[in-house]
């Protein structure tokens, strides 16, 4: 893994301005030029492990916002995602860290483990999961998941609607497979209204980026390399995500690693230069996007994941273009939300003020849904809204299905 360029930094503060986490505290040590300076110290030995380096180190979204932003080039990000791994290994990690590495290391434990816990969703009351908390999220406001996975419900091979267009791979993810079968529904149904043949690998599992967070390189090799023997399908011209985070696995992370796993330099490259979002594939596919008219535009609010924006593109763009949508911006469309993937259940507290202003700004412009790419930027904002609350929380997908010609008024999975 590539330890990054610290020796550039020169101090200058504009990853303050982009931090979220140092915009909420406002700590110096909250900030990415301090952990670079304290990795710097680390790393010449003066300064010795300990776990408030690791505390250190961790209180970060890990969002790729500083390195994105950083006039020097200095790879916080690579940086960072090395340092963790070094204070995994000398200090370990919470017990339900480790869990959730033990199991997204083989899919099969995946696999039990969400039916387990989507079998024992419906026999807690509400009234229990009402006292009860994940993190800064109620648990009666954490998504049900799905009855059986996504991939086990769709064929391999789903072929398009009239003339074929072209081919493309989808990788899921493990949240389309095991919570958001509605994204993983309307993304294939979507492609194939466009005319496009979609391949969705059964041998697919976790990306490995959850397990890179927490320091766990070694256990990730193995998914990697599964990973990287079933998407490239030499007729496909892209490989399609649905979480941005996923996305940003697959093209910079997986090209960074191939060295330490043993990769295919060709390959892994060949790969990064096919993985889009739906979203960006949809921008450049406008053309052959068919939406039925509607009596009255439908008043959304969009929020921009972090990866999608430091990766791709934000939909923001897109869903201005839709004439059936009333994009309302909310003005902090951009800003970081604080889900960030296990942030919001580790620093609930710093989560929950980020989300706080977020959830003040999407509610005051009046929309009925409000549209994010991110999985975890779902179960955040939803987890943040009230059960008063009108403002629904959707992929912009579903909604480009929705409204979509022939589906939407069938009324069928995609609404």
């Amino acid at each position: 893994m590539s330890c990054g360029n610290s020796a550039r930094c020169g101090k200058c503060g504009v990853c303050l301005a982009v931090c979220p986490v140092y915009k909420v505290l406002m700590e110096e040590q909250a900030s990415p030029r301090a952990r670079i300076q304290l990795i710097k110290a680390y790393e010449s030995g003066r300064l010795p492990s300990s776990k408030l380096l690791k505390e250190l180190i961790n209180k970060c979204l890990m969002c790729g916002s500083c390195a994105a932003n950083c006039p020097s080039g200095v790879d916080h990000y690579s940086k960072f995602m090395h340092m963790r791994a070094e204070m995994a290994k000398a200090h370990g990690d919470r017990i339900e860290i480790r869990s959730l590495v033990y199991l997204l290391a083989r899919e099969q434990r995946i696999k039990f483990a969400a039916n387990l816990a989507q079998k024992g969703q419906g026999m807690i009351p509400e009234s229990l999961l009402k006292k009860c908390s994940f993190g800064s999220i109620s648990a009666d406001r954490l998504p049900n998941l799905n009855i059986k996975p996504f991939r086990s419900s769709m064929g391999e091979t789903i072929e398009p609607k009239g003339e074929c267009r072209g081919t493309v791979v989808y990788f899921t993810g493990c949240a389309t497979n095991y919570i958001f079968e509605s994204v993983g529904k309307a993304t294939v149904g979507l492609l194939s209204q466009m005319g496009y043949r979609v391949i969705i690998p059964k041998e697919q599992t976790c990306c490995s980026i959850p397990m890179l967070y927490h320091g766990a390189v070694d256990q990730a090799g193995d998914n990697i390399r599964q990973n990287m023997n079933c998407l490239l399908v030499e007729e496909a011209t892209s490989v399609i995500v649905d979480c941005p985070t996923c996305g940003a696995a697959l093209k910079k992370e997986y090209p960074m690693l191939a060295e330490r796993y043993g990769l295919d330099p060709q390959a892994v490259n060949q790969l990064a230069e096919k993985v889009v979002d739906i979203m960006s594939f949809v921008q450049e596919h406008l053309d052959i996007l068919e939406l039925q008219p509607v009596s009255k535009p439908i008043p959304v609010t969009y929020h921009a994941p972090c990866h999608l924006k430091n990766v791709f593109q934000p939909s923001e763009q897109l869903i201005r273009h839709i004439a059936q949508l009333d994009y309302r911006p909310s003005g902090d469309a951009l800003n970081c939300c604080g889900g960030g993937g296990t942030f919001f259940y580790e620093y609930p507290e710093i989560s929950a003020r980020m989300s706080k202003v977020k959830t003040e700004n999407a509610r005051k412009t009046g929309a009925s849904f409000w549209l994010t790419d991110c999985p975890v930027c779902h179960i955040n904002l939803h987890g943040q809204l009230g059960r008063e609350d009108m403002l629904q929380v959707a992929h912009p997908v579903e909604m480009l299905y929705y409204l979509a010609k022939g589906t939407a008024a069938k009324g069928d999975e995609g609404e």
